[in-house]
Formats: structure tokens, sequence, C-alpha cells
């Protein structure tokens, strides 16, 4: 196809092969419009890349080209999982297990996934309706699955839609399946390559019977039924912001024992428009802005809310003049921490045999209330999958309690192997009405917590890049910080550079290396000598790149903590300008 744009050579050999092949009328009428209009930015966009696998699976905008979620860009991940999965189990039946969220097309796409799964002979369990991303990883091993999807963009804009694939241990798939699976999507040069039409009878539709033992597996969890029982109607608003919480989460904490639990009606209708909000993300404080509201009038405990594929939880709590605030994923996986192997060690459960883990840009108040109870803390790489692969290493040997990452996920149990925002929030009930049981907030247990292993905050500033040029920028960005790292932070020495990408840590008094241990990531880190920490690193899943601070201070009475918040929100702000990040 000529026409008199400059593009790249590469991104007009693959418009040529999505104007030519055989793609549908509108797809090609949408890519002529863009021709006619001479848009060179949106077509460049479009087929720079292909959509690659990250921390979260493949992620994009939905529209047009191989760097879009289409029926094409999915159909093609599809057959090279279906040819990927037929190599890896050779003679024997293989399943898969697909969902799908609230997102539009969401339910479009999952029907193109059984499609092409049923196409190429493997069996396919279908969730007949929405359903929450860590249900999708449970059923994967409850059914004997060697693989899952489920079509979600978890907590991105409503122009994302997303697929994350799962090995046979219900975690997101790691190396080197995730790079063999984009190997075999490569090998696809043509449409005709993928099976697309459906075989009904390799087609099963659940529901009902993964749902009760999902559930089952949910209630199993809680550690003080006692305590639910005297704090039964403790007051909780929950929002599940237009997402696939609403199916389980109010059912989670019927199983727990809450009886007086308010659903925000505006936001329970599963919606991927998601119209009451910006972003559909806990994260945001506009997000959490009806529930809060409605936590206001209803002089609520406690406020739950859960992203579109109910994986992330955000919280609110009172603090100690009765203001509703929101309570951070490094506060509220660190919380969770606390109260979980406090719990277990008052139900004389520790037995030296246990571990939690973590991951490097989460706050190392995990690490060290593990210390204080003498449980193994294990640190690994962002993404939740990293956090299964050490469940996985570790299986048969320790027994895992949690584990936690700062972007709003937490996992409590083995049964999933994803961050579970359903078992969270009634982990999260049960934990405010231990608190309420002694007479206290949640606010007040995090302040106790403080005053035991030290006050530590954090802090998150992403910086959006898109498309290509974008994405050039956030390298240039890392390549600068590598060449030229900061010798010191906001008036504090930096004492230890982590490289993740090179895999080591070298000590800047004395410049010896030692490995990270880790598998290669594109991150840095910089350690300083006050403690203070900072890291850089690319979105996996956005085109973001992401700084984390993390600063401490000693907390020695309840009555100092808003004089130390001062001191470490100064000691943020110093780090901040120090990068020149504003």
């Amino acid at each position: 196809m000529e026409n008199n744009l400059s593009l790249d050579t590469a991104v007009q050999a693959k418009l040529n092969t999505w104007l030519q092949g055989g793609y549908d009328q509108e797809t090609k009428a949408h890519l002529q419009q863009l021709l006619a209009n001479q848009d060179t930015d949106t077509l460049t966009d479009c087929f720079y890349k292909d959509l690659e696998f990250g921390t979260g699976g493949l992620r994009g905008i939905m529209g047009v080209g191989s760097n879009r979620m289409n029926r094409y860009t999915v159909g093609m991940a599809t057959q090279g999982l279906s040819n990927y999965l037929i190599k890896s189990f050779p003679n024997q039946e293989i399943s898969v297990a697909i969902a799908h969220d609230s997102r539009n097309n969401s339910d479009v796409f999952a029907n193109v996934v059984a499609d092409v799964f049923s196409g190429n002979g493997i069996k396919v369990y279908f969730f007949k309706e929405l359903r929450p991303t860590p249900e999708l990883s449970f059923a994967i091993r409850h059914l004997g699955c060697q693989s899952g999807v489920v079509l979600t963009a978890s907590h991105n804009p409503k122009e994302y839609n997303g697929y994350k694939a799962y090995w046979n241990d219900g975690a997101q798939v790691t190396a080197p399946h995730d790079k063999n699976i984009i190997a075999e999507v490569n090998k696809i040069q043509d449409l005709s390559q993928v099976k697309f039409t459906r075989d009904a009878s390799k087609i099963e539709y659940v529901l009902e019977e993964i749902d009760e033992a999902y559930l089952e597996k949910v209630a199993g969890l809680s550690v003080d039924p006692a305590v639910i029982e005297r704090q039964k109607d403790l007051k909780i608003v929950y929002t599940p912001i237009h997402g696939t919480g609403i199916t389980l989460v109010p059912r989670a904490l019927e199983r727990f024992g809450f009886t007086n639990v308010t659903v925000v009606e505006d936001q329970a209708t599963p919606d991927g428009n998601f119209p009451t909000v910006v972003y559909p993300n806990p994260e945001e404080k506009e997000a959490m802005t009806l529930a809060m509201n409605k936590a206001r009038e209803l002089d609520a405990d406690l406020v739950l809310a859960t992203d579109p594929d109910a994986d992330r939880v955000g919280i609110a709590v009172k603090n100690q003049k009765g203001e509703f605030v929101l309570i951070n994923g490094n506060q509220t996986a660190a919380l969770l921490t606390y109260y979980v192997l406090s719990a277990w060690k008052k139900a004389g459960k520790l037995t030296g045999k246990e571990y939690i883990v973590s991951t490097i840009v989460t706050t190392d108040l995990i690490n060290r209330i593990a210390e204080g109870f003498g449980v193994d803390c294990y640190e690994t790489l962002t993404g939740f999958k990293y956090i299964a692969t050490i469940m996985r290493e570790k299986e048969g040997e320790a027994q895992y309690i949690c584990g936690g990452e700062e972007s709003y996920g937490f996992l409590v149990g083995d049964f999933v192997r994803d961050k579970d925002a359903v078992s969270a929030c009634a982990m999260i009930a049960e934990m405010a009405a231990s608190a309420k049981d002694q007479g206290k907030t949640l606010f007040e247990l995090m302040i106790q917590m403080f005053m035991e292993f030290g006050y530590y905050k954090e802090d998150l500033i992403s910086i959006t890049k898109k498309g290509h040029r974008g994405a050039s920028e956030i390298q240039e960005m890392m390549q600068e910080l590598r060449e030229n790292p900061p010798k010191s932070i906001a008036g504090s020495p930096v004492v230890e550079i982590s490289d993740f990408k090179t895999g080591f840590i070298r000590n800047q008094q004395n410049r010896q290396e030692r490995p990270t241990g880790l598998e290669s990531s594109n991150v840095l880190q910089f350690l300083t000598e006050d403690g203070t920490k900072v890291s850089a690193r690319p979105s996996g899943t956005e085109p973001k790149i992401k700084f984390y601070f993390s600063v401490k201070e000693p907390l020695v009475s309840a009555d100092d903590f808003d004089r130390v918040t001062q001191v470490l929100d100064q000691k943020i702000d110093a780090v901040i300008n120090d990068l020149k990040l504003r």
C-alpha cells in the first residue's frame, strides 16, 4: 500500500500487512482513515511494536494495530500460548480456565480466547459471568488446569484492556515461560495460522462450584473468629468501583461473620466506562470519594475499595481527630502483616518454619516486623508473579503466611497465587474488629506498630511518557541515573546502589559488589546513610517511570505522631527536590 506519509520502514511493513491481510473491513477502514488524516503519530504508536508480556501480562489501549488490544492481538497471543502448551504438555489432555472483568470488551476478548483454545483442541473451563482475578488463579489449581487467562487491565484507565496469562501453579507466567510464549507468538506471521473457529464441545461453563470452593478457603483464613463474633456489627462501607468485587467481597465478609456491610450503590453495578471516577483505582483519592462520603454519613468504622478485577484493595479509616483518611498500600501491607503475625503468635501457630514475602520497592517496615516475630522475610522483584515464584520454591519446606507489595496488593494463605483483594478485604475487616475489641481504631493500631518497629513513610511519583517517543525518554532517564548516580540525597551520602538490571549491589565506600540474587529487571535503588531509600523503575504495564521514596524515624510516643509525620514529610520533599522530580 503506497502512501505519502513518512513512516518507519518496520511500521509501514506492519501497516501494509494489516491493510492487505485477512483483517475485517472495519479495521481496514479505520486504518485508511488514519492514512487519509495523515496521522503519523497514531499509526506509529499502533504499529511500532507488538504488545509484550510485562509484570501484568499483555496490556494496552484498545484499538487497531499490533500495539493495541483487539481480537487479533488477543487471538495471536492465545495461539502462541496454545502452541507452547501443546509443546510443554505432550500426549495429555490440556485444560485452561478463562475469566474476565467488567471492562469494555473483556467479555468479547474472553470469547476470542475460548475460540482459539478450543480450536486448538484444548479443554476450556469458561466462567459464565465476570469474576475477580484471584478466583481465576484459584480455579487453575482447583480444576487441575495447565494454564489460565483473565481478561483485565486491573486499575488502568477505561481505554485499556489486558490479558493475564497463568501457568499450572496458578501464578502469572514467569521466565522461561513468558519469553517462550512470546517466541511462539512471534512465529505467527499470518492470521491464517490462528485457529479462530470455536469447538463448542471443548468448552465447559463454570461458576457456582468454583465460587463455593474459593469462598470456603477464604473463610478458613480467619484467625480469630471469636473477636468477629463480638464485633460482628462493625460498620463497613464497601465499593467495588464498578468492578468484579461486587460478586464475592460482600459474600466473603458475610462468611467471616460481618453483618453490617453497606455497598456504595452508585458504584455497585459493573461498568467498563467507570462513570463515577476518573481512574478506577483505589490508590486514587478521587476514586474513594463516594465511599468516604457514605462512611461519614453512617459514621462507619472502615472503608474498603477494590479495583475492577478485585486484586487490589484500598482502605480508609478514622484518624485521631475522627476524620476519614486513606491508608496507602505500604501501610496496609505492613498493618496486615503486623496483625496476621500477631494473631498467629497469639494462637500458637508460629513454629519457626513460616515465612512472608515482600518486594524490593515495598516498605522495609515489613522486614522489621518479620524480624520482630522471628519469621523469615524474602524480598523479590515487583509483581506478584515473583512472590508466587518464592511460594512455589518453598512449597513443602516452609509455610507461607502472607505477602504484599506497595501497589495495594496483598495475599494471605497460599490457595491463590496472585494478589487477592477478596480475602484481603475479609482480613482487613477482622483486623479492624480486633482493634475495636481493644478499644482502638485501625489508625491507632498503625501508630502502635510504628512505635514498636519504627515510623516508615513512603511516597511515589509517577511520570507519564506516552507513545514511542515517551518509551525512549524513559530509557534515557534510566541511563542518565546509571551513568551519573547521585552522590548524596537530601544531604545524606548514598552508601549503596542496587542495579537490578546488572544484578549487583555496590557499596559506595569500599566499591565492593555483591549479587542481588534476583533475575534481571530494569530497576535502580539508592540507599543513603540515614536509611532513606529511593527506587527508579519503569512500569511494566503503563507508559510511566515510577520513583519510590522511603524515609524513617523512631516514634517514641503516640503524642509525637504529628510532629514526626511532619519531619518525614519534609524529608520526602527534600528528596524529591534534590532529584528534581517536581
